[in-house]
């Protein structure tokens, strides 16, 4: 999927699900639970076993119907390979320019993981489409997306850490691009329940509060 069609797709979902799992096939079950509550764009984390192949399942099952990202991505050569598998962007928890680089190598959404005011424009100036604020709960919430958007209006600034239901509309008023979401929507105590109807709805929370907050 061309670059502005995938930075476009993840700016009118406004939501990014985090999918953390035990195993390839756990992924994906999560992956269906999501894609069911509504929400047609979500990361794979490298830290789950098996984590290429299950980017491989979605990108196959679901084509361009569903958006499948990498997340922590810690450097450029496993970037290529998750590329090469089948993902439309990669997200980082923390900036690494060579990564940045060969994600625009391969003309792919590239979202690296900053904190500082000094991070964030690095990551803007060496091409990044969007810059994930991590840990943002740790540094103020969304008070501190807030200060940083006074500055720089023109980064779209994605926060991690410290979204949940009850703050996902302050994150957007502070003038979040989108909410990337881990375990308060695949809540782990569901996925070792099986209990994969809490994560759907739990997705559809997420989008109905998200859009509910845009609309104000």
């Amino acid at each position: 999927m061309p670059n502005l069609k995938v930075i476009k797709k993840i700016l009118d979902v406004g939501l990014v699900p985090v999918v953390r799992a035990a195993s390839a096939d756990e992924a994906m079950a999560i992956v269906e639970a999501i894609t069911a509550g509504g929400v047609s764009v979500l990361e794979i984390t490298m830290t789950v076993p098996g984590a290429i192949k299950a980017i491989e399942r979605v990108a196959e099952r679901y084509g361009k119907e569903v958006l499948v990202g990498a997340g922590t991505v810690l450097d450029p050569e496993t970037a290529r390979v998750c590329i090469l598998a089948g993902a439309e962007f990669i997200v980082t928890p923390s900036l690494k320019v060579s990564t940045i680089e060969t994600c625009k190598r391969y003309s792919k959404v590239i979202i690296p993981g900053a904190l500082t005011p000094t991070e964030v424009v690095t990551a803007w100036e060496a091409g990044s489409d969007f810059v994930k604020v991590f840990p943002c709960d740790n540094v103020g919430g969304a008070k501190y997306i807030k200060a940083l958007k006074g500055p720089f209006p023109q980064i779209d600034l994605i926060p991690t850490g410290g979204v949940n239901l009850n703050t996902a509309a302050e994150f957007i008023a502070a003038g979040s691009a989108a909410l990337a979401v881990g375990s308060e929507l695949v809540d782990q105590a569901a996925v070792a329940a099986k209990d994969f109807g809490k994560i759907t709805e739990n997705a559809r929370k997420f989008m109905e509060a998200v859009k509910a907050a845009r609309s104000k």
